[in-house]
């Protein structure tokens, strides 16, 4: 098929325009392959090589390239809408005047070209299509405008986006650094924690755009439109009484309760707030507005954060052992990597006692929430709603699904049970 498409990219006798479309390639090596204008809607490319191949102009619709190495690839011109490139290496590669927006199979101008020629039995096989694409991205973020494109801990590393589409992409924890964004639209994009250290912003449109803990060394905001971009409340901007609490509660964890004072936060707003690396173990945040907070690599083991609102929170990396989310709000929360397993209890020396505390995360509200490669080892997960979750790779050994909605359709890591 793909020495056939490489003829019809030629114009070569023989050659065939390769439709790939709902293909299981995960793990395929293409590496260096010409395929210009394929239609590979809807493919499953986690963790394929396309290093340095040519995908310019190619239907990329709802394409599952989680892990996938794209580095050096040229996606120019390519349609990205609804991908989903997690963790994705996309360093150094060509998405100039890509679309990345929210969408529909269907919606590009392409398609609608081609439609006006198509026969009704190719118009019944493409709503047929659109209906297993959209199935099978049916947990990926949507919009008013479709399906979102998903670039959350990609590697774009002096990539260039030049004049591409991100509209109400998700970027966060994306390394950006040194990337060209000239013209690019990224108007509405979800970009907390995001590197974008050194990227050339000449006529970036941030306008509604999410930058909270984004880094943003060298870049020159002059140059970008970012009206209505919103930025992190970093911690000396909320208050002495609140600093004072988050200083006195680490000195009294560093000191095992000998200095300090345990905080006590519940119901503070702290939304949108950088609290990225923080240690508030054993704190209680109870009904805490954390909506939007960066709390990456934050040390939360065994705090009450039971009814807090943690919506569209980013707490990648975050050690939640033994902690207490009952009935907390993590609609589109982004959990990769987090913690939550059982905690090791110590006593007041700091030994071990031989005993543990799972987390708790009983009528949790995991809609749409984010959970690729989290620990969720005994984790009591009784009447959690993970409507759309995304489970991948996440450790659910021992964990109580009891009324978990929708408890038939979750994944576990191969090799392990209840």
């Amino acid at each position: 098929m793909l020495e056939r498409h490489v003829r019809w990219v030629r114009g070569l006798p023989g050659g065939v325009q390769a439709n790939l479309a709902l293909a299981d390639l995960e793990g395929a090596d293409l590496a260096h392959r010409d395929l210009r204008a394929a239609r590979l809607i809807g493919a499953r490319l986690s963790k394929c090589r396309l290093h340095a191949t040519n995908l310019s102009g190619a239907d990329l619709f709802g394409v599952d390239l989680y892990e996938a190495d794209v580095s050096r690839a040229n996606l120019s011109q390519s349609d990205l809408r609804g991908a989903r490139l997690r963790a994705a290496d996309i360093s150094e590669a060509n998405l100039g005047g890509a679309d990345l927006s929210p969408g529909r199979p269907g919606d590009s101008a392409a398609t609608r070209r081609a439609q006006q020629q198509e026969t009704p039995e190719k118009a019944a096989a493409r709503v047929r299509l659109r209906t297993a694409v959209l199935a099978r991205t049916s947990a990926a973020p949507r919009t008013a405008m479709g399906v979102s494109t998903d670039l959350s801990g990609a590697v774009l590393r002096k990539a260039i986006l030049t004049e591409a589409d991100l509209t109400a992409c998700i970027l966060q924890n994306v390394d950006l650094s040194g990337a060209v964004l000239i013209n690019t639209n990224l108007s509405d994009a979800r970009l907390s924690g995001a590197n974008l250290s050194g990227a050339t912003l000449t006529g970036t449109v941030f306008r509604n755009a999410d930058l909270v803990g984004a880094r943003l060394a060298g870049c020159d905001l002059g140059v970008a439109e970012m009206s209505g971009a919103l930025f992190a409340r970093p911690l000396d901007t909320l208050g002495l009484e609140l600093q004072r609490a988050i200083f006195d509660h680490e000195r009294w964890i560093d000191s095992l309760g000998q200095r300090g004072a345990r905080a006590e936060l519940d119901g503070v707003d702290l939304s949108r707030s950088d609290l990225r690396g923080v240690n508030l173990s054993a704190a209680t945040l109870r009904g805490a507005n954390l909506s939007g907070a960066t709390l990456t690599g934050a040390r939360l083991l065994m705090a009450d954060l039971s009814g807090a609102i943690l919506e569209g929170a980013n707490l990648v990396g975050a050690d939640l052992s033994g902690a207490n989310l009952s009935f907390a709000r993590l609609t589109g929360a982004d959990l990769t990597a987090v913690r939550l397993g059982p905690a090791e209890i110590k006593d007041t020396a700091g030994r071990s006692t031989g005993r543990s505390w799972a987390a708790n995360l009983t009528g949790s509200d995991l809609t749409r929430a984010f959970l690729c490669g989290a620990c969720l080892v005994q984790a009591n997960l009784t009447d959690a709603i993970l409507d759309d979750a995304e489970l991948r790779g996440a450790d659910l050994a021992g964990a109580k699904l009891q009324g978990a909605r929708p408890a038939g359709g979750i994944r576990r890591r191969p090799g392990h049970g209840d």
